[in-house]
């Protein structure tokens, strides 16, 4: 629109521009995420800063020195009411600022230089969002402000997780009703599980791609093999003709080929990237073979099944599973031959309602969890010798595969039915597929 203003007009203008920049106000605020409380409390050997907010925030946080300060920004962050006021412990005080137009900053004026390690808490009923922020003296080593990176080489070696965020460069991948490019939705969701695998004891994720770049299916999981990977698991959302197809899915590697029609379209369909890359498939036909005839593939696929199956048994409590079991369809990305692999589907990026969720922050924090959660619960099921977690974890997860006695579970954890009865509070033999077993370790 455009105005045609004259000396006598100028007060109406003065209005229309005042009116316009404070809508234009007005929605930034609707979208922003709101600070509602800041508290600090002193604990023995550290102090911990927690931060309610209105939603999970897209956060930073660092250390300024001379004098020591920690900082985090928020992006897009607005406050309730004043911050500002006297702290606790290693922090003096509390102020914010906004040092550009969509941050919101939060200094901790502080006692001396801190060692800061932060986490997100999930809320239950979704309506409050909390970062903890924990601060230990960096001349006072303390366990609170320790890495994983440090504790776990005392012990043993961290796991590695290599997540690969599916397509990407010029291979956008499916694309939603909306315009959704299925590349986009997958690197943030693969930056969201690093990050949260990270927080683990006894994890470290490697990241296969961490920017919008094409890479090649099998050179995917060379580089997890390259990272002397525990485990490979490529990220997507899924595509399908009928729009009312919901949910997400777990796959595996099948040598068989595909379990079902719609599993061999969609195996077809990733396959197909390689073109897209630039990369022809041609002359692969000696490495496949390779990799399917070498005998250590049996013992991966076997790896690869149960992890899957914890996988979807997480995702399966937080929200509709598009199948009910893991299905088995023969991706170039999972053909690693000694790395276990498995490839989640996280949603229907063809179903609009499910392309909005995969679009929402507050909807992939959670799918991330579930897949960690899924992960975690088969390392602890079953830890690589020599690793952090075999030395430390006292109690293992295990998922009722079908068939499966309870019996036949304790004969294999080396556990006997009284213990995994007692852990579990069962009154019976009688286990339900799908269910999650507490496993106390052999004594």
């Amino acid at each position: 629109m455009r105005f045609n203003v004259t000396i006598g007009d100028r007060k109406l203008h003065l209005m229309l521009r005042a009116l316009f920049f404070l809508l234009i106000g007005t929605a930034t605020l609707a979208c922003a995420t709101e600070v509602k409380s800041v508290r600090v409390a002193a604990r023995n050997d550290y102090t911990r800063a927690t931060i309610d907010l209105s939603d999970a925030p897209d956060y930073q946080i660092f250390t300024l020195a001379n004098p020591d300060r920690l900082v985090v920004d928020v992006k897009r962050g607005s406050l309730r009411n004043s911050i500002d006021g006297d702290g606790r412990g290693l922090v003096k005080s509390v102020r914010s600022g906004q040092p550009e137009a969509d941050r919101l900053r939060i200094v901790f004026d502080l006692a001396e230089a801190v060692r800061p390690k932060s986490f997100l808490q999930n809320p239950r009923d979704r309506s409050r969002h909390r970062l903890i922020i924990d601060m230990v003296a960096s001349s006072t080593p303390a366990e609170p402000a320790r890495s994983v990176a440090q504790v776990a080489p005392v012990d043993g070696r961290e796991v590695i997780v290599a997540i690969d965020a599916g397509h990407g460069g010029n291979d956008p991948g499916a694309i939603g009703a909306k315009g959704t490019h299925e590349k986009v939705v997958t690197l943030k969701m693969a930056q969201l599980l690093a990050q949260r695998i990270n927080q683990e004891p006894g994890m470290r994720a490697v990241l296969i791609r961490d920017s919008d770049v094409f890479i090649a299916l099998p050179t995917r999981f060379q580089k997890a093999r390259e990272h002397k990977a525990d485990l490979f698991v490529s990220i997507h959302a899924d595509a399908a003709l009928n729009r009312n197809a919901r949910g997400s899915s777990v796959y595996m590697l099948s040598t068989r080929g595909a379990s079902n029609e719609a599993a061999r379209y969609l195996a077809e369909r990733e396959n197909r990237a390689d073109l897209v890359g630039g990369v022809s498939l041609n002359g692969k036909d000696k490495v496949l073979a390779a990799v399917l005839l070498d005998l250590s593939q049996g013992a991966t696929l076997e790896a690869s099944a149960m992890a899957a199956e914890h996988v979807l048994a997480s995702l399966t409590r937080m929200g509709k599973a598009h199948k009910r079991y893991v299905e088995r369809a023969n991706f170039v990305v999972l053909r690693s031959p000694d790395v276990p692999s498995l490839l989640v589907e996280t949603g229907f990026i063809s179903n609009p309602d499910e392309e909005k969720k995969l679009n929402d922050a507050k909807h992939r924090t959670r799918v991330a969890e579930a897949v960690m959660l899924g992960i975690r619960d088969y390392f602890h099921a079953a830890p690589p010798p020599g690793t952090w977690i075999a030395a430390n974890v006292k109690i293992r997860a295990h998922v009722v595969a079908r068939g499966e006695t309870l019996s036949e579970i304790a004969s294999r954890h080396g556990v006997s039915v009284t213990k995994i009865r007692k852990v579990n509070a069962l009154s019976s033999d009688m286990v339900r597929v799908g269910a999650v077993l507490k496993i106390p370790t052999a004594s």
